[in-house]
């Protein structure tokens, strides 16, 4: 029996309450390029949600939305300290660097997460003409590991980055994931910690095709419009794309929530992926330690919506023909793999039961 799949939250479909948001603004006629009621009420949301000086520019996008904001940050000489994990530097094609220009300066990051020392050890180019010029830093959040950088880190990164004069911007893919992780509304681990920009995923949580790029200090990025317009992200029916991203946070005046209690979409839908990841995590452990599986560890925490394991090689070749899921790395013994497992805004308790009846299955005999 072939299971829904573990691979990726991008497998998942649009959400319910997506869906009807854009049937909703499939009425009439609106003016194109963002000059609809949606976008305004979207724009009007985002501040209420960030913080009365952040700006929106939805885009298609994950992509689109890093390299559109990291662009709009930067001059044409400007580079970008980032993990040597992250998306922008192994899965987005070269993109940043085709397309935008810049520069990518890998850093090592064995927990998905960059620290402050990368940031000053790559400072010592700034004013040296022969060397890239390190204006912009990145940070993924959650992490490409599924770890989550908490406030406390994200302001050390910030202070580190504005007192070489660089800004910090956070590739949001699975923002929502973190916050819901952490207990935190999105402005907590953006805004408030001194984050410059953000790309706010909406793809991964539910929407059809839409991101957002967020700009929360003014003057940082005052030409990202033309930017968009000139990497071929605007969309002439941007009621669309921006219907979506009001379905996940809400109409202006909703409540924020910080809690999945009385919450918006996007920490509903974030908070169950989590907590389906949790009950895989913590199922497969018991497994583990009572012995109904052998060969199978963690490679790092599963803090928000995704588990790396390590397991023989012929056994996750077994597994995947139960449910598809990605090997990432090589393991760190002979014939083994790091694999890893996500869930999704749709995963259901018991497609989780049944992936660990597998696991006991390949693994228990």
């Amino acid at each position: 029996m072939t299971l829904r799949s573990f691979g990726s939250d991008n497998h998942a479909g649009i959400h319910p309450e997506v869906l009807a948001a854009i049937a909703a603004a499939n009425t009439d006629h609106a003016l194109a390029y963002g000059d609809d009621p949606w976008t305004a009420r979207l724009a009007e949301r985002v501040r209420e949600t960030f913080g009365p000086e952040a700006s929106v520019t939805p885009v298609f996008n994950g992509t689109g939305a890093n390299v559109v904001g990291l662009t709009s940050l930067l001059p044409r000489w400007g580079a970008v300290i980032c993990s040597e994990l992250a998306h922008v530097h192994t899965d987005e094609q070269g993109a940043p660097e085709r397309v935008g220009g810049l520069k990518l300066l890998p850093v090592p990051s064995p927990d998905g997460r960059i620290t402050p020392d990368a940031v000053h050890a790559h400072a010592r180019a700034l004013g040296d003409v022969h060397h890239p010029q390190p204006l912009a830093v990145l940070v993924t959040q959650s992490t490409e590991l599924g770890t989550v950088y908490r406030p406390d880190e994200l302001r050390a990164l910030a202070d580190a980055a504005h007192g070489h004069g660089m800004a910090l911007f956070v590739d949001g893919a699975r923002l929502a994931n973190a916050a819901a992780a952490l207990g935190l509304p999105l402005r907590a681990i953006t805004t408030d910690v001194g984050v410059d920009a953000v790309s706010f995923g909406g793809t991964k949580n539910g929407a059809l095709a839409a991101e957002a790029v967020v700009v929360l200090r003014p003057g940082v990025a005052d030409g990202i419009g033309f930017v968009r317009k000139a990497q071929m992200q605007l969309a002439s029916k941007m009621r669309f794309v921006s219907a979506q991203l009001l379905a996940q946070l809400g109409e202006p005046g909703d409540p924020l929530g910080a809690t999945a209690g009385a919450a918006p979409l996007w920490l509903r839908t974030a908070s169950h992926a989590n907590a389906m990841t949790a009950l895989l995590r913590s199922t497969l452990e018991d497994d583990v330690t009572a012995g109904r599986v052998q060969h199978l560890g963690f490679a790092q925490p599963s803090e928000a919506n995704a588990t790396f394991a390590v397991l023989p090689r012929a056994a996750a070749d077994a597994l995947r023909e139960h449910a598809p899921f990605y090997e990432v790395a090589t393991g760190p013994e002979p014939g083994t793999v790091v694999s890893r497992w996500m869930t999704a805004w749709d995963t259901t308790p018991h497609e989780v039961g049944a992936f660990c009846a597998a696991v006991r299955e390949v693994l228990g005999r």
